[in-house]
């Protein structure tokens, strides 16, 4: 793209976000963390790129129709990607969110054009914590929604295009960005979309690169583990289920567990020591580069996504005082 462009909608500025090291954070620790910037995309998010991809083959295959309503399960971020891709391209679209979750992902997507339709939490569920159980009622209300409007449902948990949006662009991304050094891949799973894409590209560049699963400390369904607390502060991931669809016959490595206050600290430190303003699961993809630079992948280069901006976040306590 020359500077000289002009774009035809702002879906086209989704993706090809810069790759920053985290030489402030790591200026003491044995290797390097290489960080992409996905909060920079339109939507603030990571997310941007997988509603792109999904829209884009459902249209190439015919099963999502002109002027056709949109519909998606969201902790915000799919949602804001989505309704900038359908404001786009002329789709109603319909956000289905629990309560749990911050409520400037439900006022931006509101901004945006969608409709959003909030969720209240199972009984006993803590605000801003969203269970697997919170988002089995949000399915429940958004295969409703589906059925009773003749929508097309942009599955991010099922519909291919999540997964093909990470490894047709992030892994490429990341691999040409970093001079094709990098050794380890780490990533906190919501739908396994990114972690799937990223780490299937990278490891046909070279089968040594180290790809980790990271979840929230004692819900580490995907690694096996007896769930011990399923509530956590981690938005957008953890929502312990063992059985995602993306990572059936993908390559792990290894587990890690974060907890939420480490993620929170390493958000905080992404914010004062490298300017970088992100939310929870950026700080939880930090809190585990780092484990993995003081055990197993010393000296090495570690890929991580800045999944979304600090900005949507200024209602929960991740900023604190």
């Amino acid at each position: 793209m020359s500077n000289h462009e002009i774009l035809s909608s702002v879906s086209e500025t989704i993706g090809k976000t810069p790759l920053v090291a985290l030489d402030r954070i790591t200026k003491d620790i044995d290797g390097r963390i290489l960080a992409k910037l996905d909060m920079l995309n339109p939507g603030f998010s990571k997310k941007d790129r997988a509603a792109l991809q999904i829209i884009q083959d459902a249209e190439e295959d015919g099963t999502l129709k002109p002027g056709q309503t949109v519909v998606e399960l969201t902790s915000g971020n799919m949602g804001t990607g989505l309704a900038i891709v359908c404001g786009n391209r002329g789709y109603p679209f319909v956000a289905v969110m629990s309560k749990g979750n911050s409520e400037e992902r439900a006022r931006m997507m509101a901004a945006l054009g969608a409709e959003v339709i909030l969720v209240d939490q199972q009984p006993g569920s803590i605000p801003g914590q969203v269970s697997g159980a919170d988002l089995e009622l949000v399915e429940k209300e958004a295969a409703r929604i589906t059925e009773e409007r003749n929508a097309f449902r942009a599955d991010q948990f099922k519909r291919t295009g999540n997964v093909r949006s990470h490894y047709l662009h992030t892994g490429p991304e990341f691999w040409q960005q970093s001079g094709k050094t990098i050794t380890g891949f780490c990533d906190f799973v919501g739908s396994g979309g990114t972690y799937a894409g990223v780490s299937t590209y990278l490891k046909e560049q070279n089968p040594d690169i180290a790809c980790y699963v990271v979840e929230p400390a004692g819900a580490a369904a995907i690694a096996g583990k007896n769930v011990t607390q399923a509530e956590h502060p981690i938005q957008g991931g953890g929502y312990v289920m063992d059985d995602l669809d993306f990572l059936q016959g993908v390559p792990v490595d290894g587990y890690l567990e974060v907890s939420g206050e480490e993620a929170r600290k390493c958000a905080q430190r992404l914010a004062k020591e490298e300017g970088i303003f992100a939310g929870f699961s950026a700080g939880a993809n930090l809190a585990a580069a780092l484990q993995l630079l003081e055990g197993p992948l010393k000296g090495g280069t570690i890929a991580i996504m800045i999944c979304d901006s600090g900005l949507k976040y200024l209602s929960t306590d991740l900023w604190g005082n």
